[in-house]
């Protein structure tokens, strides 16, 4: 027995209705979720570590950032013969040397003390695999579109290198911008023989 046309669009026109909401639903869903990564990754791209390198507040990018451990978990830090006394020496961080820097003394202010909050900030692999940084401590995440980028902080001489902005935050703290791959491009940075 053959359909008319009749019956035959009835059937379509039911049949889209039922396909109509769970496609729509699909599409939302779709939408949705492309809103979220964007808003994720936009978060990422904006979202920094902040630590503290000797008394100065520093945000760094987290793609640039490999692990942070405690120093107090490690042996011992072995320093080198003939080197500046802003580079500390060489830590056995799970069977890799790592050197490790005061950045904070390499700019001109007095050593970092370690204290039970010191940590030694690794740098990503794909940055320095074998390369370490003494900080006084880690505050968490900060956000720095929360933040108005300022022309320079206030804080004198203390040339920190790879530091590329500054911010206030709306505490009125200002903070350093740093960048790991311009600090791995500076003269100063590299030279650590006497």
């Amino acid at each position: 027995m053959h359909e008319s046309p009749t019956m035959n669009n009835g059937r379509i026109a039911r049949d889209a209705a039922q396909a109509s909401p769970f496609e729509g639903l699909q599409a939302f869903q779709a939408s949705l979720l492309e809103r979220m990564e964007a808003a994720s990754s936009e978060q990422s791209y904006t979202r920094r570590l902040a630590v503290l390198i000797g008394d100065v507040p520093c945000l760094v990018n987290l793609a640039e950032a490999g692990e942070i451990i405690p120093l107090s978990t490690l042996d011992k830090v072995t320093r080198v013969p003939l080197t500046l006394p802003w580079y500390l020496g060489l830590a056995n961080i799970r069977g890799n040397l790592v050197g490790i820097t005061d950045l904070a003394m390499l700019a001109g202010a007095p050593p970092q003390v370690a204290a039970p909050a010191s940590r030694v900030l690794v740098l990503s692999p794909t940055l320095a695999p074998n390369c370490g940084l003494l900080l006084a401590s880690v505050l968490g995440m900060r956000q720095i579109y929360d933040m108005k980028e300022i022309s320079k902080a206030s804080d004198g001489d203390l040339k920190i290198p790879g530091v590329m902005r500054h911010h206030k935050d709306s505490e009125g703290t200002e903070w350093r911008e740093l960048s790991l791959v311009s600090l791995l491009n500076d003269d100063r940075f590299l030279h650590i023989g006497r």
